[in-house]
């Protein structure tokens, strides 16, 4: 029996670009950073000062101010995603049709800020000033609760949490479900907003963090030779996926179409990389999708701007592609959006799709010396007009748990 084909219809992001697709979008192509200090808290005793933020996004524009306090940031986010996916793809949930939407947004960390706070709030006064909200603000799938309660979906409704795999998993298993029968349409991605004083610095304590705190903007190198680390940044990004012919039937936009998704496990280390995780991943997405390895143009790397990291990704599509991984192009936008650890799967799916779609691929900007351990072509500082008819995002998380999705130029 052919598998359901399945379509993107709608992206939503919130981004340190901007606080929509059009603005996240179009800095992209700019090739603007959206790093600079963080203005959250006071950084005055952490190592690192900056990260990327998702700058003037207000939460009351979507959600009703009495509700604000029950949600952390990351399900703000979420909702806003959410709302400008929906929109965007002019779907209407109502009827019948609600049980056939489903709602799948995950989230890396959850409501770090939330619980810094009320614990904070329990040590200065006791367990009775902790708030009644504290736990329904911060739980994982407290995103897809409060996106399925304010659209009316009543179709799956799950969460992920594989860190910065996460968005890209909840994507992918949207995808399968929709294939398999079970929805005709999921919202989906992920979700983060973890730019706190204990995330910061725990991660700074892991060595994990950039360090340039006197050029916050050039922090974010993927690829270069004087990478130091990735910059933590916040925000969602939150697709409709839908199967093709209902999209058809009710003359949907199609930004893509979505043919592959894999998943697999390292096995090997709780932080570090591992070669073959990532090339068996990229192996399974490829197989899934039915397709040759030489037929993929680019690949929206996971490409966080980590010494270690950056040349595993490089080894790793050496090894799944062989002489071909000279000839597609690469990119990190994390290179601009900072690294959104749960949502960046989410965020960077949209922008694959948005680039098979536009037929352009953005760069990796703050690329100044060539590193010989990472010599592909990662399509340095301007962005790149050309033809793309197959699209990978990569997605790793700690833990070793990786996921891949295979967009497809949709053509009828």
């Amino acid at each position: 029996m052919p598998k359901r084909r399945v379509v993107v219809t709608g992206i939503g992001m919130v981004s340190p670009l901007g606080n929509t697709t059009e603005e996240t979008w179009a800095g992209l192509l700019a090739g603007r950073s959206g790093v600079d200090y963080i203005t959250k808290f006071d950084t005055s005793q952490h190592t690192v000062k900056f990260a990327a933020e998702a700058k003037g996004f207000d939460p009351a524009k979507f959600i009703e101010k009495k509700e604000l306090k029950k949600m952390d940031n990351f399900i703000y986010y979420a909702v806003a995603g959410a709302m400008e996916a929906l929109r965007d793809s002019g779907l209407q949930i109502a009827g019948d049709l609600a049980e056939e939407v489903g709602v799948y947004i995950g989230s890396g960390i959850g409501g770090f800020g939330v619980f810094e706070r009320e614990h904070t709030k329990m040590m200065e006064g006791g367990p009775s000033r902790i708030s009644p909200f504290f736990i329904p603000a911060s739980i994982v799938n407290l995103a897809s609760g409060h996106v399925s309660i304010m659209t009316g979906a009543k179709g799956p409704n799950s969460a992920t949490a594989t860190a910065c795999s996460t968005g890209a998993h909840a994507i992918g298993d949207s995808f399968k479900i929709i294939q398999r029968g079970d929805a005709l349409a999921m919202i989906c991605g992920g979700s983060e907003g973890a730019i706190t004083p204990m995330s910061v610095g725990g991660f700074a304590r892991l060595q994990a963090l950039s360090t340039r705190n006197d050029d916050p903007a050039r922090a974010s190198r993927p690829f270069d030779k004087d990478r130091d680390g990735f910059v933590i940044g916040e925000g969602a990004g939150i697709l409709m996926l839908e199967e093709l012919e209902h999209a058809q039937a009710r003359g949907a936009k199609i930004y893509a179409e979505i043919v592959g998704y894999g998943m697999t496990g390292d096995a090997y280390h709780m932080t570090a990389p591992n070669v073959d995780g990532p090339r068996r991943v990229m192996l399974r997405t490829i197989k899934d999708g039915s397709i040759e390895m030489n037929q993929v143009d680019y690949i929206n790397v996971h490409g966080t701007s980590t010494p270690l990291g950056d040349k595993n990704e490089t080894d790793a599509i050496k090894a799944a592609f062989g002489e071909h991984a000279y000839k597609l192009a690469i990119s990190s936008t994390k290179s601009m959006t900072g690294h959104l650890l749960g949502g960046a799967g989410g965020l960077e799916a949209g922008i694959t799709a948005l680039s098979v779609y536009h037929q352009i691929i953005p760069p990796t900007i703050n690329y100044e010396t060539p590193d010989p351990d990472c010599d592909l072509d990662c399509v340095p500082n301007v962005a790149r007009q050309t033809k793309l008819e197959y699209a990978l995002s990569n997605s790793f998380g700690f833990g070793g748990t990786n996921a891949a999705l295979l967009f497809k130029r949709y053509g009828g």
